[in-house]
């Protein structure tokens, strides 16, 4: 606070005094006001004011002096608050009404094309009303209700007429005078202060919510003219309701032909702008009307060009007819204008599965998602209580066309949302993740958040309900599929099984669920495919987990180094072959309580951690310390380490990856993605990233050179050897040969006969023998060389005596 001296000399008389007083009073409160403004509102004073102030100046005789002294501590000045009686008064806002309309005509929808769905919705509404009063007040009647459309070219008009209940002087004023009041959601409310609700078939289903539908029309017209004849009119007569955009309305009585004919209904005359004369045409019509309104209530007609075929004389070819011949006759086009029904199709999805036939449905799913497949299954269902919504969702029996080139294509409509069996769109990514974007289906609902041009669908809790509700009946149908099995889930499968293994891996919530229906190849058989849930049914005794291995196909699964750990116990493999398929494993991570085990890891649950193998591990890598020293040192980077492996069998080695590494697929498709980017894909080492080398000590090349390496002997020989043991398990377990030229160098020089371990190595190896096996074999040979010299003494002793025989003969015969 900052605190004042306030010195004061007094030659005062009593009237003085009093003004003194009054003087100190003020005073004191101007100088709490400005030290602590609070304080003056808290006590409820009112802060003095300069003219106040100037009281002091009229003490006679008196001396007011301040002197600041110094402060012991200055706070932040704060300005007062002056308290005063509170007075509160209410306005209403105001609007520019030219300015509100262009906002309407040229920021509230975003396609022209909607101002047909919304006005004919509005004529819908109009016939329901009536058809309503006709059952609970008797005004009027029901019969011949419906909507018709028709445009004129010459004119340039757009004509849209119902025998509707119509609208008086005063509700052309209340309905369309007034922006954003909505005269259906007024009728709703005067049904529910009538306590009139009726049920089934006499339920009225009014479309209208926000009031603002009607002025969607200026999207396309200059001007707007409305014709009507309210049922609740008196008098009976047709009003003529006028309005160019922004520039107000007139409103006219009218006789002669422009009056409604029949007892109420109203006719909207659309002067279209000259870039909108398409919408004269029928053709344009018919398209919009099968989009947005085909399952209206009521019979919509648009009034078009017919051509039909007639027989009438050839009079040409009569010409030379004979007396007494048959007439001979041909066929004409003739065109005639008819109104065209256009809304034939029934919203099957509004009426009990029980009513409808499984023909009804198929001829439901081919005409409304103009698909020409039959659907493999489907799911009609709805819900009630706090959010209610009405669907029927279909499998398709092949891959929609328009998912052929991008399974998520955002242009491939899915799931059409209906509101009132009026259509909103079939863009709405919130409705159902993309994973089920092949499930094609139809939703109709009320407690939606849609914006006003009903174009946008806002996030909330209602929509969480019914994309999990659409979740859980796809899976239903899954199972239904799996269920019947056969050639219809084989179809499934292929068409439709990436699907779902988008959903394991994008879908948290669902993933469990989902996982009962993704299926991959395996080895217990070459031509099916089989499911984890089948696997483990299947599994033999002991054994802990599901194991799997990556490759580009089944042939490189099969051929994989990794592959040997599971010969001896014959544990089934399951071979993912496909990226999606390894993303499936890691996220899912186990089914049932059994662990999905990667074989291709350094260490293999269930395989690589029993207590005998561990046992036998550590005594190897004591004896083969040198090699694994000397592969480590030669190989460099392209591997992490080198280690003895138990669990191989036929393969000298394997390149294996750390417990949280990628598998070699998963590289090569981390670095296509990044190259399709345009990034630089971050791999090292010689296989991409480096990976563990595990040898098979009991094969003969390994221990060949792990006793020259014992040996003493590191030379070229061993360096190849050790390159070429690096590239061969690289090539057999699915890696990229990162150095192509250093292969096949290795390898003709053993084509060449080259010396050393890995020419060896191309031979077939010998390996070292026990020393008794070898004395053994040793005492063998020089036996062996005694029988044969044995026998070339024999040989030699029957020669010389035939030698001897033949020269006495010789002598025999000279003699």
């Amino acid at each position: 606070h900052t605190f004042h001296r306030i010195s004061i000399h007094l030659a005062l008389t009593p009237a003085e005094q009093a003004m003194q007083m009054l003087a100190r009073t003020l005073l004191a409160l101007a100088t709490c006001a400005a030290l602590l403004p609070s304080a003056g509102a808290f006590l409820g004073a009112p802060v003095p004011t300069v003219s106040s102030l100037r009281l002091l100046n009229s003490a006679r005789s008196s001396s007011i002096r301040l002197k600041p002294a110094t402060p012991a501590l200055r706070l932040p000045q704060r300005q007062g608050v002056r308290m005063e009686a509170a007075t509160t008064e209410k306005f209403e806002f105001k609007a520019e009404v030219s300015r509100v309309m262009d906002i309407i005509i040229n920021s509230l929808y975003s396609e022209k094309d909607v101002f047909l769905r919304e006005l004919v919705s509005n004529a819908a509404d109009a016939c329901d009303k009536k058809r309503f009063l006709s059952l609970t007040e008797q005004k009027g009647s029901a019969d011949n209700l419906a909507i018709k459309i028709k445009g004129d070219k010459d004119k340039k008009e757009l004509v849209i007429e119902d025998s509707g209940v119509g609208m008086s002087k005063e509700e052309l004023v209340a309905n369309l005078g007034s922006i954003a009041q909505s005269g259906t959601k007024k009728f709703e409310e005067m049904m529910k202060a009538k306590e009139l609700q009726p049920q089934g078939e006499d339920a009225v289903q009014l479309i209208g919510q926000f009031g603002v539908g009607f002025y969607s029309g200026f999207l396309v017209a200059d001007k707007i003219t409305v014709y009507s004849k309210g049922l609740n009119s008196d008098d009976g007569k047709t009003f003529m309701w006028q309005s160019e955009a922004g520039s107000g309305y007139s409103i006219s009585d009218v006789t002669g032909a422009e009056e409604i004919e029949g007892e109420s209904g109203t006719r909207i005359v659309l002067s279209l702008r000259e870039d909108c004369e398409e919408y004269t045409e029928a053709f344009k019509l018919k398209q919009l009307i099968a989009r947005y309104s085909e399952f209206i209530n009521f019979p919509i007609s648009v009034w078009a060009k017919k051509t039909t075929y007639e027989q009438v004389e050839d009079e040409e070819a009569n010409k030379d007819l004979a007396e007494g011949e048959e007439k001979k006759m041909k066929t004409v086009p003739v065109e005639t204008e008819d109104w065209e029904r256009q809304n034939t199709q029934k919203p099957l999805w509004m009426r009990p599965p029980s009513e409808v036939t499984a023909d009804q449905y198929e001829e439901f799913y081919k005409s409304t998602f103009k698909a020409m497949d039959k659907p493999l299954t489907l799911s009609h269902f709805s819900l009630e209580g706090q959010v209610e919504f009405r669907a029927l969702l279909f499998v398709p029996g092949q891959l929609p066309w328009e998912l052929a080139s991008n399974m998520f294509d955002e242009e491939a409509g899915n799931m059409r949302l209906y509101v009132k069996r009026v259509f909103i769109n079939d863009k709405f990514t919130e409705l159902c993740p993309r994973w089920l974007k092949f499930v094609k289906g139809v939703i109709d609902s009320e407690d939606l958040p849609l914006n006003v041009g009903r174009e946008i669908l806002q996030k909330s809790s209602v929509l969480r309900v019914v994309s999990r509700r659409i979740v859980k009946k796809s899976l239903q149908m899954f199972e239904d599929i799996q269920e019947k099995g056969g050639e219809d889930w084989a179809t499934f499968q292929k068409n439709f099984g990436k699907y779902l293994k988008v959903g394991v891996v994008e879908d948290k919530d669902s993933r469990e669920d989902i996982a009962d229906f993704i299926t991959f190849q395996s080895s217990n058989d070459p031509k099916q495919t089989t499911t984890i849930s089948e696997y483990i049914k299947r599994m033999k005794e002991g054994q802990e987990c599901v194991y799997y291995i990556s490759g580009d196909g089944r042939a490189q699964c099969e051929i994989s180094p990794a592959m040997d750990k599971v010969k001896e116990s014959e544990f089934e493999v399951l071979y993912c072959t496909e990226p999606l398929d390894e993303l499936c494993m890691m996220e899912l991570k186990e089914v049932e309580g059994k662990a999905l085990v990667d074989l291709a890891k350094d260490e293999v649950q269930g395989i690589d951690d029993k207590a005998a193998d561990v046992e036998k591990k550590e005594q190897l890598v004591k004896d083969y310390s040198s090699t694994l020293e000397y592969l480590k040192e030669t190989l460099g980077d392209s591997i992490e380490k080198a280690e003895v492996s138990v669990s191989l069998r036929d393969s000298p080695a394997n390149l294996a990856q750390g417990k949280y590494s990628m598998s070699p697929q998963m590289q090569k498709y981390m670095k296509a993605r990044a190259t399709a980017m345009g990034e630089e894909a971050d791999m090292t080492g010689g296989a991409g990233m480096p990976s563990v080398l595990q040898i098979n000590p009991e094969h003969p090349i390994v221990a060949r050179l792990n006793a020259e390496i014992q040996g003493g002997q590191k030379n070229e020989g061993t360096e190849r050897t050790a390159r070429l043991l690096y590239h061969v398990a690289s090539l057999m377990g699915g890696y990229e040969i990162a150095d192509p030229k250093q292969f096949a160098t290795l390898v003709t020089q053993i084509m060449a006969g080259g010396n050393g371990p890995a020419a060896s190595a191309a031979k077939a190896p010998e390996v070292t023998k026990p020393k008794e096996e070898e004395a053994k074999e040793e005492q063998a040979k020089v036996e062996e060389a005694k029988v044969e010299e044995a026998k070339a003494e024999v040989v030699e002793a029957e020669v010389v005596s035939e030698n001897k025989e033949t020269k006495k003969e010789k002598k025999e015969k000279k003699e």
